[in-house]
């Protein structure tokens, strides 16, 4: 009986854990892509067509991530779904709109006469920048716990800036990685370029974040928790350093250009934990904790056996489709 009590205790914790991967996996893989996205105006039309390339096996996909951490947030915690999309009506319909103008301007650029090619890489673009932007504005009014006052927006437009560049910053990495020759010059120098405003910009909201929710500020200051809690900026700190010495060395174009890529999705990483760490137990800050939002044991029961059928399904395809489109990224060609 206690056993089966515990393992009840435990399903909505099983439940915010898988949710809160799906949304780091996203947010790491749909990430370099839109940042991707977000370069293809810097680039030449030849350029332009080896970029797409580059995502070309994996965008689509990617955005499962999403799908699967939005379903597990209705289903599981139905409560905090109605209350986050709520709050987020807005921002959420114009990421909508961002990832369906992606979508669209991806297809149709292939088939598009010269003339209007361009049309279709600015709606390419557009659509990347626009996802960018209402992503970060809804991290940064969730991490916030939708409060109201002036404060509260000054925030999340912080980071609907800062996300951006660090997408910018991912997507410019993939690119040294999957690209050679003159494209890969320039996406070096593109990451160089982003470096400083992502780091910049983390800064600032990390200081801003303890100050915009006192429940946040309470994790983070109190002892003995702080010391071991200091690794994750530290970490932080040495693997964006780590990055920028690279981005200024010869081997960036050669034997570790995968580096700069694999170092960045650390810093998601450690951004993760330290996010998880501040909200927890809550599924949204102040206001309901993952157990007063989740659905009953026995409804949990059952969503737990679809999501042991899916979830391995998903990673299953990610891994395979990215172990057979690995190395450099050639010439864009269609059949």
């Amino acid at each position: 009986m206690n056993a089966t009590m515990s393992f009840d205790a435990a399903l909505p914790v099983i439940f915010m854990a898988l949710m809160g991967v799906s949304m780091l996996v996203y947010v790491i893989s749909d990430g370099y892509d839109l940042g991707v996205g977000m370069l293809m105006h810097r680039a030449t039309d030849a350029e332009k067509d080896v970029m797409v390339a580059s995502i070309g096996p994996f965008w689509d996909a990617n955005e499962t991530w999403l799908v699967l951490g939005v379903g597990i947030l209705l289903v599981a915690f139905p409560k905090a779904h109605g209350l986050v999309l709520g709050e987020l009506y807005l921002p959420v319909t114009l990421m909508l709109i961002g990832l369906t103008l992606r979508g669209v301007a991806f297809d149709f650029r292939v088939k598009a006469r010269d003339s209007h090619k361009r049309t279709w890489d600015r709606l390419f673009f557009a659509g990347s920048t626009l996802a960018s932007v209402a992503q970060g504005w809804m991290l940064g009014r969730y991490i916030s716990g939708f409060g109201t006052g002036w404060n509260y927006p000054v925030f999340a437009a912080a980071i609907a800036v800062a996300l951006p560049m660090a997408y910018v910053l991912m997507g410019a990495a993939w690119l040294i990685m999957k690209t050679e020759g003159a494209l890969q010059e320039r996406a070096v120098q593109w990451a160089r370029t982003a470096w400083a405003p992502m780091v910049g910009g983390m800064l600032l909201i990390s200081m801003a974040t303890p100050w915009i929710s006192p429940e946040v500020r309470g994790r983070w200051f109190a002892l003995p928790e702080f010391l071991a809690l200091a690794a994750i900026p530290l970490m932080t700190g040495a693997a964006l350093l780590a990055v920028r010495a690279l981005l200024n060395t010869r081997m960036v174009r050669g034997p570790v250009c995968w580096l700069p890529f694999v170092l960045l999705v650390m810093v998601f990483v450690l951004g993760f934990l330290g996010l998880a760490y501040s909200i927890y137990p809550y599924v949204v800050i102040g206001q309901l904790t993952i157990w007063q939002a989740a659905s009953s044991a026995p409804a949990l029961k059952v969503i737990l056996v679809g999501v042991c059928i899916s979830v391995p399904a998903i990673v299953g395809y990610t891994v395979f489709s990215y172990r057979v489109f690995r190395g450099k990224t050639g010439e864009l060609r269609y059949a």
